[in-house]
């Protein structure tokens, strides 16, 4: 592994994660399973160790994280011509629910209306905000794993 510090591993990543539209958003649920879904970053990557994704208030994703908000986010990046099989990420932090619609206009783009049909004012809509904590990624030979600050 590279000698790199925990910047240094979060903007390899960053770079990475322009290329990934989806992650896999893990939870914990009412009888202690793990629960995975498809969640879109939105194209957002600009990543500093928060991650922003749309979704309705009364489904069980929220639910789990109403009963605890510690979360897990799965990423892979594109595999390169030769065969490698690209980047793998994951991620551990804390998710909040976010009700503010001008939280909503900052992190809104206009495909999310496929799903959202009233934009920002969307009834039923939330904003999960994903606050990492730690994060670990295998990138052919090169592997870090790190606490966010």
């Amino acid at each position: 592994m590279a000698d790199k510090n925990p910047k240094q591993h979060l903007a390899h990543i960053a770079e990475a994660m322009k290329d990934i539209d989806f992650a896999m958003l893990s939870t914990h649920t009412s009888d202690g399973q793990i629960g995975a879904r498809p969640m879109s970053n939105n194209r957002q990557v600009d990543y500093d160790g928060d991650s922003y994704y749309f979704t309705w208030e009364d489904c069980l994703m929220v639910d789990d994280i109403k009963r605890d908000p510690k979360v897990g986010l799965s990423l892979q990046g594109k595999g390169s011509k030769d065969g490698a099989p690209g980047i793998f990420i994951a991620i551990e932090g804390k998710a909040e629910i976010v009700c503010d619609k001008a939280r909503f206009e900052e992190h809104w783009v206009d495909e999310l209306e496929r799903w959202f049909e009233d934009g920002v004012d969307t009834e039923g809509m939330i904003l999960l905000h994903v606050h990492a904590t730690r994060a670990a990624y295998w990138d052919g030979e090169e592997e870090g794993d790190f606490d966010i600050e």
